[in-house]
């Protein structure tokens, strides 16, 4: 490990030209020195490429084809990474600050494998609502059975630890990767900061019923079904 840990920031992207202006703006504004950035294109059609052209020279390395789905292409840019942390920015994706990333790691320690912290909601009329979970500041695997208590933008997590994406998964894989990754990080450092403003409107927000199943059989995956059926009837309870 480095001295100051390499932070591999990965933006998967296609037809986003303009959301992808702003991501590439917030990275490239980093104070923190040790960043390696990889874009993965999905042989976009409009002037993304041209964006990304625009700034070669603060990308590290970017690729343009066909892949299979979101998750495809976030294992792309998995196999591409060489830092000691990945941290997943979708195009339309926001780091607030410029001094955001040194501050998220100013306490790092060698033994950490997560770092983490808060996420606003971008939504399409430019205001920001609060992640709909409370982010837990120990946070272990069996926290993701209440959903996606942490925005997946705003975790670092050891390049070591992190799994790749399950492709049979299209829609909540963020999840199923979360469960996985996070059963072998051994320590963790919650940073009270917001490390980045998600960009609302998803594919999975698009499809709320495809993806509300198919994260339910995720979660019946890794905590069986009686115990998934349980946290979905608490689920229900206290929404009513």
């Amino acid at each position: 490990m480095r001295a100051k840990p390499l932070v591999s920031i990965i933006t998967v992207v296609r037809n986003a030209a303009l959301s992808l202006e702003k991501t590439i703006q917030s990275v490239v504004k980093q104070s923190y020195e040790s960043i390696e950035y990889i874009i993965v294109d999905g042989l976009s059609t409009d002037s993304t490429l041209q964006v990304i052209k625009q700034h070669d020279k603060s990308i590290t390395r970017w690729i343009s084809e066909k892949d299979k789905n979101l998750y495809d292409a976030m294992n792309k840019g998995l196999a591409l990474a060489t830092g000691d942390f990945v941290w997943f920015l979708h195009a339309g994706d926001v780091i607030p600050h410029h001094n955001t990333l040194q501050n998220a790691m100013q306490n790092y320690q060698p033994h950490h494998d997560l770092v983490y912290g808060e996420a606003l909601v971008l939504k399409s009329d430019n205001t920001f609502v609060k992640w709909h979970k409370k982010v837990p500041q120990q946070l272990v695997w069996q926290d993701f059975k209440q959903g996606m208590v942490v925005c997946h933008q705003a975790m670092l997590i050891k390049r070591s630890v992190s799994k790749a994406y399950d492709l049979r998964w299209v829609l909540a894989g963020d999840i199923d990767w979360c469960l996985r990754s996070m059963k072998d990080v051994k320590a963790s450092l919650y940073v009270s900061e917001v490390l980045c403003y998600f960009q609302a409107g998803g594919l999975s927000s698009k499809k709320k019923k495809e993806s509300l199943i198919e994260r339910f059989n995720i979660l019946r995956h890794h905590f069986g079904l009686v115990e998934t059926l349980w946290i979905h009837f608490k689920l229900l309870f206290k929404s009513i």
